[in-house]
């Protein structure tokens, strides 16, 4: 696909892996079984069930590592969430959410060889994933392995997804640009819906336009909102940033293990999209 030919084969595999991991967050399974574990909610579920591998920490947590959202919605979730249920009420939650959805897309496919063959690679992938200076993939990390294959493909995906994710916002901060920032600039790319993303993230439309007022005096957007030279530049630099600390993964695996896993998980993940993340 030329789509493909034109990104590194590490952001390749991101974008193919990510539904893999990301249908949890929008699959009606999951605020279901949250609810019956106590934390009702979208929000609250999705911050409950995301941060719950810290176990209970501060909201102040969850905020520095989901870096994007705004802290008032963080604020409305935790710790309050942990006033009604336990990380391990939610993390059993969440697993038996993931395998219900799987069931119900995938249908066959969960028992199928293929997906034990893409399980043992992705969770090979995850090996050569290090700890250090990421928080939220270090606490994901120490979870213990389901067993099934099709879950154990989740966990790996959601591991390579955190790591990723972890080494994304040591480059926004290292590019300047805070969680508010980060996430005007990311609609700004053209990767989301501008609008899409202000309302999931918690913004209001001053908070928002306030944003874009101080990286226009920045020199990073034009009047009209869209990226300067220096802007688009510099959100570039964060890109290719991120892909090189996210690489260690898939030069373990190599271009051709990797090419493999990507060809057996792409079919489940346009599943996924379809049918969840519509």
């Amino acid at each position: 696909m030329a789509e493909e030919a034109d990104m590194p084969l590490v952001r390749w595999a991101h974008r193919v892996l990510e539904p893999v991991h990301g249908f949890i967050y929008f699959a009606p399974e999951a605020p279901e079984r949250y609810a019956a574990a106590g934390v009702t909610g979208r929000m609250r579920g999705y911050f409950a069930s995301r941060s719950a591998a810290f176990g209970i920490v501060p909201a102040e947590v969850v905020i520095a590592t989901v870096y994007n959202f705004a802290p008032s919605r963080v604020h409305h979730a935790i710790p309050s969430a942990w006033e009604a249920t336990t990380p391990e009420r939610i993390l059993a939650a969440r697993l038996d959410a993931v395998d219900a959805t799987l069931r119900r897309v995938l249908g066959d496919e969960v028992e199928s060889s293929d997906m034990t063959a893409a399980a043992k690679l992705a969770r090979g992938a995850t090996d050569a994933a290090d700890v250090t200076g990421r928080a939220l993939y270090a606490a994901h990390a120490a979870l213990p392995w389901p067993d099934p294959p099709h879950l154990q493909l989740w966990h790996a995906c959601t591991l390579l997804r955190e790591h990723r994710g972890d080494g994304h916002i040591a480059a926004l901060v290292a590019a300047g640009l805070n969680g508010a920032e980060a996430a005007v600039t990311h609609a700004v790319s053209g990767a989301v819906p501008e609008e899409v993303l202000r309302t999931t993230r918690g913004y209001t439309e001053e908070e928002w336009q306030a944003v874009k007022d101080r990286l226009r005096e920045r020199g990073l957007l034009n009047d009209d909102g869209s990226f300067t030279a220096e802007g688009r530049k510099l959100r570039d630099w964060v890109e290719h940033t991120t892909d090189e600390a996210a690489s260690a993964p898939y030069q373990h695996l190599g271009t051709n293990t990797t090419e493999r896993l990507i060809s057996l998980v792409r079919p489940w993940a346009r599943a996924l999209s379809e049918q969840v993340l519509r």
